[in-house]
């Protein structure tokens, strides 16, 4: 894996896009006087697809009902 700076990669973005359509190979970005690596650029073929997700632990133990006659004016809302 290629590492460039940040001031390197600013400079020459366009360059190492090309390079990493041709070799598909991921670039570190390092930063600051110690160079620590923070990040990557990677081919998008080499991005896992997020899996769906179950929202909730309480997932069809509890429910929301949303009744037509709700109705709240400004002082019921701002008193609550």
């Amino acid at each position: 894996m290629k590492t460039m700076t940040v001031g390197e990669l600013k400079a020459q973005f366009s360059e190492v896009l090309g390079q990493m359509i041709k070799s598909g190979e991921p670039v570190a970005i390092s930063y600051g006087k110690k160079k620590e690596k923070i990040a990557a650029i990677v081919p998008y073929s080499q991005v896992k697809p997020q899996t769906e997700r179950t929202l909730g632990v309480m997932r069809r133990r509890a429910r929301c009902v949303i009744r037509d006659d709700f109705a709240l004016d400004d002082s019921e809302m701002l008193g609550a």
